[in-house]
Formats: structure tokens, C-alpha cells, sequence
């Protein structure tokens, strides 16, 4: 048996991926390039379709296709974002396999993509959320745990997993804390189909993130320091430090509104968004949730400090979302060298084990 057909599982089929890796959809990171580079090696991308710009997403789509020979791939939305509609659109019209998204879309939205055959996998961090996710119509669930980078929840991976694999009935992708074959194997062996990663993709050559950028999170060797801070957008959200970090420590309420008015304008002029949709979208939210207005209005500093990392390359002028394993990880191979020693551990460790049932 060799080693694909060790840790092949019905996820690589309800996938089209030759192994149970996912990529995840970073914002400014998951372009056309990346899920390419994770899907020729045998994994599943998903493109960061809440930050790539409207007139160029559709062309991304396509960039993938040719790059891949049409291998399957995803694509991540956010339903409060401008062009959600296209982005779904454009799901249905290239025939994608899949589609991420944290808070979702209704039940009509979802019953659309999964007649069109997409998969719905949207990435939870509570069991309650993963049972809500399921009855909506999703069909895969992502679970994070709290080691995981940009927001994620309290809850350790090693507790969340086994608690929602056993809950539910569909199939169940791990993320949070895992970068190599060992965590694969930890993985299934709590009942995953496979595992997802961001960090870990976000750290190779293939990512297409400045240097600068990938030299801080080289930098950072000490798990513990890559924390949790609500001061970005009012929610949790792991990211490694840096100046930007401190200056808002520091700074007082008044200054923290006003840069995240500057940044939600800066944000709203990029995507193109009108007043009346801005408006829509805290409406909805204090329709669903009054106490996550505030949450909604901050929704724009993530991605524009996001962007200044990177995009622009300058790491201690914005925020670095990580997940504590960055400070495990020591160089940057590309997806192929990634994957391939994954793979490899991952048989290794099983065959392993093996032998000792034997």
C-alpha cells in the first residue's frame, strides 16, 4: 500500500484532492497562485474571495483553472462583503467544488450551491455553531481550535475536535495547531477526514507575502507571545506582535474609534461599497445581534491591516494574523516540498503504529 492510499479519505473524494489538506482562505495571501501551488500538490485551495477585488476575482477563478488543468478548488466568502452575490455566482457558473465562509448564508442561499453541487464548509470554533452550520444545509464543517490563527475561539483543538466529531454526521476537517504529518495522523486518529491550515501555507515560498513580512514570522519562536487580542476588530484574534499591536494597547478609546473609522472609509472606498449596503449590513446586525454592532463596524480594520503586511510589506504597520504553530515552523518550502513531506510522515507514523498493534 503506498502512502496515498494510507490517508486517503472520503473527504479527498467529496473534495477531488489526491490527500485530506486543505489550504485555507487567507485574506491577501490565498490568490490564484497559492491555490494553485496547494492544488498541484495534491491538496485543496480556497481563494480569499473577501479580498480580492471585484473586477478581478472572476479572472483569479480562471487563472487557477489554467494552472491546475481544472483541478477541483474553493472559494471563500463573506455574505457582509459588496459583491457577495457575484462571488456566488461566480461559484455556481465555473462549477467550483466548494465554498467557505464563517457567518453564513441562509438557507436558501446555501440550498442554491448545494443543488449547483458545491460543497458548503463553513469553519467553526464551538460545537453549538457546527450543529447551527449543519442544519442551515452545510455538508462539511471546518472546526478551529483556539491555537489557530486570526479569529479563532477559547476552545483547544484537542477538546473541540472530539466533541463535534462525535455530535455530528458529516464529515469533520481539523484546524488549529497543525503543520506537518504528525498533526495529520492526531487528526484521524480523533476521527477527522483531514486537517485545514492557513499559517503553515502562509509560510512557504509559493504565498507570494513580502519578505519583510515572512522574516517576522520567521522571527517568532516562542508560542506563548502570539496571542489573543480583541483590539483589532472587537473579536478574538490571534496574531503574532509587533508595534502596531502595542500602539493600540496604549492608545485610548477615542483613538482606537478613530482609526477604525479611518480604516472602515479606506475599506469601503476599496470594495466599492454604497452607504445604503454599510447601512444594510449593521441593520442585519442588530436585527441578529445587537451587541455585535460594534463588531460589525469594526469588521474593516482586519482586512486593511491585513493588507499592510501583506500586500505592502510593512509588518510593523499592520497585523500579522498567526497561529501559535508559526513559531514551530523554521523555513519556508514551497506547498510541493510541504505536502510531500507531510504525506511522507504522516505514512511513516501510521506504519508505525502498525507495528506496534501488531
Amino acid at each position: 500500500m503506498n502512502s496515498e492510499q494510507v490517508i486517503r479519505t472520503p473527504l479527498c473524494d467529496l473534495l477531488g484532492c489526491q490527500y485530506p489538506i486543505v489550504q485555507t482562505a487567507m485574506g491577501w495571501v490565498a490568490g490564484s497562485s497559492l491555490v494553485a501551488a496547494t492544488t498541484n500538490a495534491g491538496g485543496f485551495g480556497f481563494l480569499a474571495g473577501a479580498t480580492i477585488a471585484a473586477d478581478q476575482i472572476e479572472a483569479e477563478i480562471l487563472r487557477v483553472k489554467a494552472l491546475t488543468n481544472d483541478k477541483p478548488f474553493g472559494l471563500n466568502f463573506h455574505m457582509f462583503q459588496p459583491n457577495a452575490q457575484q462571488l456566488l455566482d461566480l461559484a455556481v457558473k465555473h462549477k467550483l467544488r466548494a465554498v467557505s465562509y464563517g457567518r453564513g448564508p441562509d438557507k436558501k442561499t446555501i440550498a442554491r450551491l448545494r443543488d449547483a453541487g458545491i460543497h458548503c464548509m463553513p469553519t467553526v470554533g464551538a460545537l453549538k455553531h457546527a450543529q447551527k452550520a449543519i442544519e442551515m444545509g452545510a455538508n462539511i464543517i471546518t472546526i478551529q481550535g483556539g491555537e489557530g490563527g486570526g479569529h479563532t475561539g477559547s476552545v483547544p483543538t484537542t477538546v473541540l475536535l472530539p466533541q463535534v466529531v462525535d455530535a455530528v454526521q458529516v464529515p469533520v476537517v481539523a484546524a488549529g495547531g497543525f503543520y506537518d504529518g504528525r498533526g495529520l495522523v492526531a487528526a484521524l486518529a480523533y476521527g477527522a477526514q483531514g486537517i485545514a491550515m492557513g499559517t503553515r501555507f502562509l509560510m512557504t515560498r509559493d504565498s507570494g507575502v513580502p519578505e519583510a513580512t515572512l522574516q517576522r514570522y520567521l522571527a517568532t519562536k516562542d508560542a506563548e507571545k502570539i496571542q489573543v487580542s480583541y483590539l483589532v476588530d472587537g473579536m478574538p484574534q490571534r496574531m503574532i506582535p509587533n508595534e502596531y499591536l502595542a500602539m493600540l494597547e496604549k492608545a485610548s478609546a477615542f483613538k482606537r474609534l478613530r482609526i477604525a473609522l479611518n480604516l472602515a472609509l479606506q475599506w469601503k472606498a476599496q470594495t466599492g461599497m454604497t452607504l445604503g449596503h454599510a447601512f444594510g449590513v449593521i441593520w442585519q446586525a442588530m436585527r441578529e445581534d445587537s451587541a455585535s454592532v460594534a463588531q460589525t463596524v469594526m469588521a474593516a480594520n482586519a482586512p486593511m491591516l491585513l493588507q499592510k503586511s501583506m500586500v505592502d510589506g510593512k509588518p510593523a504597520e499592520g497585523v500579522m494574523s498567526a497561529g501559535q504553530v508559526a513559531a514551530l515552523i523554521g523555513r519556508l518550502d514551497s506547498c510541493d516540498e510541504l505536502i510531500g513531506a507531510m504525506v511522507k510522515q504522516a505514512s511513516e507514523r501510521l506504519a508505525g503504529l502498525q507495528t506496534l498493534a501488531a
